[in-house]
């Protein structure tokens, strides 16, 4: 069997780097036959020695592109809206693999999560479909969690308030996180080595330097760090962000008609973490179940969901953006009946952002064109 072209354009970015650790650590690069490509380094030696080209391609030369049976594009939404519709108007007719979101909500795209949602990409692939994108990380990892409850078309609605990390942001905010909590830190480093002092003083001093103009908030606009953002992505005019708006839309569009719909909404922050997402989930369940068959079901759910015991010190040591950070593991604690409802339960998961929640899901639906 021929392998597959595969051209990758953005590999250098944040996702793109992750993804390229992913596919190394799993020897994926042996079954396909790869290209990479540049939007400003072509023509520069490619730093791959298995890349069939010795050099970088451009990204932009549609004719080159045009000889990929697969193009892997981690690059953002601009450089899809700037090559994806004219390669298709040229009968181009190979697969697009996307992280941006600028093609979920396309009629002719899957938003791939292959644990969820494997049946729908079966049915899509034979029935022609070409345009495979990865979904938002927070719905990625939401349903990766609650997975063994909604198999089971026993989820009605879910409230998601969420505790995204800064890498959901993009590189630049993940070092302007850094950087603020550099700048916080030197403004009372001398104050914090006298422990009679005020510690009242200290915080009025760190309130301040937040408010100084030298705080460090190009990219975020307003200080994270000692902070947070209760506010992610554009304004829909409605009291909504469009990151809200995407957990119910998107998780339809993952679901499709393999699962009973499920209603989804809620509130999305930005919190002081590097790369784990976390979300306290309030879930109205069609049924009134015992809290030991729920953890019997998430715990069920796919091979990555981790249950946390819902107890102080397990909690407290396991269920945590450290443990989560640079790991495949969906980890679920503090599941707990609410006295709001019988039917009603509440519990808190992570999930690092780079990998379930952007790189693995292209990864894996890669693989599984190049297996058809």
């Amino acid at each position: 069997m021929n392998k597959l072209k595969v051209g990758f354009v953005g590999w250098r970015g944040m996702v793109g780097s992750v993804l390229m650790q992913r596919m190394l650590e799993e020897n994926d690069f042996k079954n396909y036959t790869s290209f990479f490509f540049s939007t400003s380094q072509a023509g520069e030696k490619c730093p791959f020695g298995f890349a069939e080209s010795e050099y970088l391609i451009d990204a932009n030369n549609l004719e080159e592109l045009s000889n990929m049976d697969v193009i892997l594009t981690c690059q953002g939404s601009q450089f899809t809206i700037d090559v994806y519709d004219k390669l298709k108007n040229q009968n181009w007719d190979g697969h697009w693999i996307d992280a941006a979101s600028h093609l979920r909500m396309e009629k002719n795209a899957v938003v791939v999560l292959d644990p969820i949602n494997s049946d729908l990409i079966d049915k899509s692939y034979s029935g022609g479909v070409k345009t495979w994108v990865g979904g938002n990380c927070t719905v990625s990892l939401m349903l990766l969690a609650i997975h063994g409850l909604i198999k089971e078309n026993l989820v009605e609605w879910v409230s998601s308030m969420t505790y995204q990390a800064a890498s959901g942001a993009g590189a630049n905010n993940m070092r302007e996180l850094l950087s603020q909590m550099g700048y916080l830190f030197n403004s009372v480093s001398d104050m914090l080595e006298n422990r009679q002092g005020s510690i009242l003083d200290i915080d009025h001093k760190i309130t301040s330097a937040m408010l100084d103009k030298n705080m460090p908030i190009n990219n975020f606009g307003v200080p994270l760090a000692g902070s947070v953002i209760p506010w992610i992505d554009s304004d829909l005019k409605n009291g909504s962000s469009k990151e809200e708006w995407k957990g119910q839309n998107e998780t339809l569009k993952i679901l499709g008609s393999q699962y009973a719909p499920v209603k989804v909404d809620g509130l999305c922050v930005r919190i002081g973490t590097m790369r784990c997402h976390s979300q306290a989930l309030t879930i109205k369940m069609k049924e009134n179940l015992s809290i030991e068959q729920i953890n019997e079901k998430i715990s069920a759910g796919n091979q990555w969901v981790k249950l946390i015991i819902n107890e102080r010190d397990a909690t407290i040591n396991q269920l945590s953006p450290t443990n989560a950070s640079g790991k495949l593991d969906i980890l679920v604690g503090r599941i707990k009946k609410l006295n709001l409802d019988s039917n009603m339960i509440s519990l808190f998961t992570i999930g690092d952002q780079l990998l379930w929640g952007a790189a693995e899901p292209l990864r894996r639906i890669l693989s599984i064109i190049s297996n058809k």
